[in-house]
């Protein structure tokens, strides 16, 4: 059984930093991109950033960019996201995301297979 289980999240003041993780267990193909995706009560899941299987490839919303950083370490099936300086409107839930990889954009949600259950990100000002 694949599962994918966040944690890192909580209350912090605006300009503050907070470390997302996102673990990985019951996949044997390791040929996946991940991506981090959040969402408030009566939007779309959105993306926030993502990352190829080989880490080459790293997108981010313009709305995070210079702020947020992506990673991951395969060895250990762990996925990663430094957030920054962060405001209010990053306030969400923060689910991670997981796909093979087959060179794709992987940007919006339906493009994932498998989500963990979300990581609530509170920013208080």
């Amino acid at each position: 059984q694949v599962q994918l289980v966040e944690s890192g999240g909580g209350l912090v003041q605006a300009g503050g930093s907070l470390r997302l993780s996102c673990r990985a267990s019951g996949l044997t193909f390791k040929r996946y991109a991940l991506g981090w995706f959040r969402q408030t009560p009566g939007k779309k899941r959105e993306i926030v950033s993502r990352i190829s299987w080989s880490g080459a490839s790293i997108y981010y919303v313009d709305s995070v960019k210079g702020r947020f950083t992506i990673s991951r370490d395969n060895a250990e099936n762990t996925l990663y996201l430094e957030m920054n300086g962060l405001k209010p409107e990053d306030t969400a839930v923060y689910y991670c995301a997981a796909a093979a990889d087959y060179g794709l954009a992987y940007i919006i949600p339906e493009d994932y297979e498998y989500w963990g259950q979300g990581t609530q990100v509170t920013v208080s000002s």
